[in-house]
C-alpha cells in the first residue's frame, strides 16, 4: 500500500489506500476522495461538492503560481526540493521549481539487473542527472536494497524478516565493493560537472555506520556525506551521528515503520503507518534539535514532507529543508508562505501534545485555522 502511495505521489493521482470498505463502492456512484485527509466521500451532497470545487480550484492555482525558493512568510528559507527515482525525471522537477534533489534513489539502475551495473554506466546516469541541476544541491542515496528491494547479486539469503535483515547499509558493507564502484561512478560524475553533489547512506543505525561511511565517501573526493535517519537508534544519538556526519535526511517511511513496529508492506497494520504520530515526530525533533545544535542540515525526504500542513510541522520540529514528489512542491510552497516560523513552531508543540496520530493530524488543523494567514515578505 505504501508503494502504491508513493507511486500515485510521483504521478500526481489523487488516491486514497487502504480503505476498509472500499469493496462496497458500485460502478457509477459519485465520490469526492480527499486525499490530504485520507478520507473518502460516498454520493457527497451539494455543499461537500462545492466545498470539494473549491479546494480544486485552490490547488490549481497554486500550480499557476510563480515559481519561488521555498521560505515561510516571515522569510525563513525552506529549501523545496525533488524525490527523483531516475534522471529522466529531473526536467519535469526543475519544471514545478525544485530547487534541487533531495533524495535521488539509485536503485533504478539494479533492480532490472542481473548483476550490478558497470562504473562506467552508472557514471553516465548520474551524469546525466548532475547535468540537469547545475550549481544546486542533488542529494544521492546509496544503493538501498533489501528488504522490498531484494537483489539475487548482493544479497540472496532467505530471511525471515528481511525489513529487519541485511539491507540498506548492511547490504552495501557485505559486498563493499559494489559500493566502492557507486563512489567511484559518483566521484567521476561530480568531477565533470558543477552540481553540488551530496551522498547519504541508507539505514544507518549506529554511529560506528555513520563513521565508516563518512569516511569511505571522502575517500573518494565527495565533499558532503551525510546519513538517512530511518532508525530510531540513530534519531536518538543524532547529536553524536551528526558529530560526523555532514547532514541527516529522515526517512519518515521507514522511521514511522520501525517505530511503530508496523511493517509497511503490511495491509492489516496500515493504520500505524502514519507519520503524524507524536512518537515519530518526537523522533523528527530529537534530529532537528541536534542539527541546529551542531549547525548541520536535517531535510526530510519521506512521504510526511508533501502534506502541507505537516510540512509546516516539521519544520517547526527542525526541518531545514523538505524533499518530495514534484508534484507536491507546489501546495507545500503555498503551505509554507502561509505561515512564520513561530507558526510552525506553534503547530508543531500542537501536534506534539496530542496521544495518537488521528488526534495530532487534528490538533494543528484546528490552529491552523484559528491562525491568521500571513503573506510572505519580500524584499526590493
Amino acid at each position: 500500500m505504501r508503494l502504491a502511495a508513493i507511486l500515485a505521489r510521483e504521478k500526481g493521482i489523487v488516491a486514497v489506500v487502504g480503505v476498509g470498505d472500499g469493496h462496497a463502492l458500485t460502478t457509477g456512484e459519485t465520490v469526492i476522495v480527499d486525499a490530504a485527509a485520507g478520507v473518502i466521500t460516498r454520493e457527497p451532497t451539494d455543499d461537500e461538492r462545492a466545498r470539494a470545487a473549491e479546494r480544486a480550484a485552490a490547488r490549481r492555482a497554486a500550480d499557476d503560481a510563480p515559481l519561488t525558493p521555498g521560505a515561510l512568510a516571515d522569510g525563513t528559507p525552506v529549501a523545496l526540493l525533488a524525490n527523483l527515482g531516475k534522471p529522466a525525471d529531473a526536467a519535469d522537477a526543475v519544471a514545478r521549481g525544485a530547487e534541487g534533489v533531495g533524495l535521488f534513489r539509485t536503485e533504478f539502475l539494479f533492480l532490472s539487473a542481473s548483476q550490478a551495473p558497470t562504473v562506467a554506466q552508472q557514471r553516465d546516469a548520474y551524469r546525466e542527472l548532475l547535468e540537469a541541476f547545475p550549481g544546486k544541491k542533488v542529494v544521492v542515496r546509496m544503493l538501498d536494497a533489501g528488504a522490498d528491494k531484494p537483489l539475487a547479486f548482493l544479497n540472496d539469503a532467505h530471511e525471515e524478516n528481511p525489513a529487519l535483515g541485511l539491507r540498506g547499509l548492511r547490504a552495501l558493507r557485505a559486498s563493499e565493493d559494489i559500493l566502492r564502484e557507486q563512489l567511484t561512478a559518483l566521484a567521476e560524475a561530480d568531477a565533470a560537472t558543477d552540481a553540488d553533489l551530496w551522498v547519504m547512506a541508507p539505514m544507518v543505525a549506529t554511529v560506528e555506520e555513520t563513521v565508516y561511511f563518512t569516511g569511505l565517501a571522502r575517500e573518494y573526493g565527495l565533499k558532503t556525506a551525510g546519513v538517512m535517519v530511518e532508525v530510531p537508534s540513530s534519531a536518538l544519538l543524532a547529536d553524536r551521528v551528526l558529530a560526523h556526519a555532514d547532514f541527516a535526511s529522515i526517512g519518515t517511511n521507514d522511521l514511522t515503520q520501525y517505530t511503530m513496529a508496523a511493517d509497511r508492506l503490511l495491509g492489516s497494520v496500515a493504520s500505524f503507518q502514519d507519520p503524524w504520530h507524536p512518537a515519530v515526530l518526537r523522533l523528527v525533533r530529537e534530529v532537528g534539535a541536534a542539527g541546529a545544535r551542531l549547525g548541520k542540515p536535517v531535510g526530510i525526504c519521506g512521504e510526511a514532507a508533501a502534506d502541507p500542513l505537516l510540512a509546516v510541522v516539521l519544520v517547526g520540529l527542525g526541518a531545514t529543508s523538505l524533499s518530495m514528489a514534484p508534484s507536491a512542491l507546489a501546495d507545500v510552497r503555498q503551505a509554507l508562505a502561509a505561515r512564520t516560523r513561530d507558526d510552525a513552531l506553534r503547530l508543531a508543540e500542537a501536534a506534539l501534545g496530542a496521544d495518537d496520530a488521528p488526534s495530532a493530524r487534528t490538533a494543528a488543523a484546528a490552529l491552523a485555522a484559528a491562525l491568521p494567514p500571513h503573506q510572505k515578505e519580500t524584499t526590493s
